[in-house]
């Protein structure tokens, strides 16, 4: 069975890719810094014969990043690699002149650099893997200004840029940046408290990322809704 690792697992889109990809008799190795919620989704998906270990932890501690990829081979391999975990900076958003430069730092630390060091921990095994697969989660606050998004903007800019250069120097893998759209997440809760709403829930997108997965294109970035506009 294919194997996937996926950051910020226990809720949102983490979840609800987890959940699509074991109804596909996928193999599960899940990430949360949430014990009780993510040991909850494990449970869940095991229930439907999917084998899953759940690792809580911090994604920028490259102890729990090896961890998890020392998971991943036990189960098999690393077929897919979704870096999903995000960090806003600061909650709600500021503007950037109130925007904590600490805020910043974990912004940059969770969504780029902890991406990167994950990467590298599993690229051995997604080149042995055939099929091997990285997806970053990104934001169309990385390619439009949004005032008070610039923090996590910029941070996702940033993993945008690593993932298009990792996609030139890893020809024999599929790396996506893919951009989910807008969501009823608690990350976007905690962004902008007093947004009213409703928006599409995250299983709503997850269709997208299952075309990718069996159409396999080119490496590059892609926006969940138009994938999804093409499925109609």
């Amino acid at each position: 069975m294919p194997v996937a690792i996926i950051t910020g697992a226990s809720k949102g889109l983490g979840r609800a890719l987890a959940e699509a990809l074991a109804a596909r008799s996928w193999d599960l190795v899940l990430d949360a810094r949430g014990a009780e919620a993510l040991q909850e989704t494990a449970a869940w998906l095991q229930t439907h014969g999917t084998r899953v270990t759940a690792l809580p932890g911090d994604v920028t501690d490259p102890a729990h990043r090896s961890e998890l990829v020392a998971a991943a081979w036990r189960l098999g391999g690393v077929d897919l690699l979704v870096n999903n975990a995000s960090a806003l900076g600061v909650e709600p958003l500021a503007r950037l002149e109130e925007l904590p430069l600490d805020g910043l730092r974990r912004a940059l630390e969770v969504n780029v650099v902890a991406a990167l060091g994950l990467v590298q921990e599993a690229l051995p095994l997604l080149r042995a893997s055939g099929a091997g697969t990285v997806i970053a989660i990104s934001s169309d606050a990385a390619a439009e200004a949004y005032e008070t998004w610039g923090g996590y903007g910029a941070s996702k800019a940033a993993l945008d840029h690593l993932t298009a250069v990792l996609g030139e120097e890893e020809p024999g893998l599929r790396v996506w940046a893919v951009d989910p759209g807008d969501m009823a997440t608690d990350l976007y809760a905690a962004a902008v408290p007093d947004d009213p709403g409703p928006r599409p829930k995250p299983a709503s997108v997850v269709p997208a990322f299952l075309r990718l997965l069996e159409e396999r294109p080119a490496s590059g970035r892609y926006g969940a809704p138009s994938l999804l506009e093409g499925q109609r």
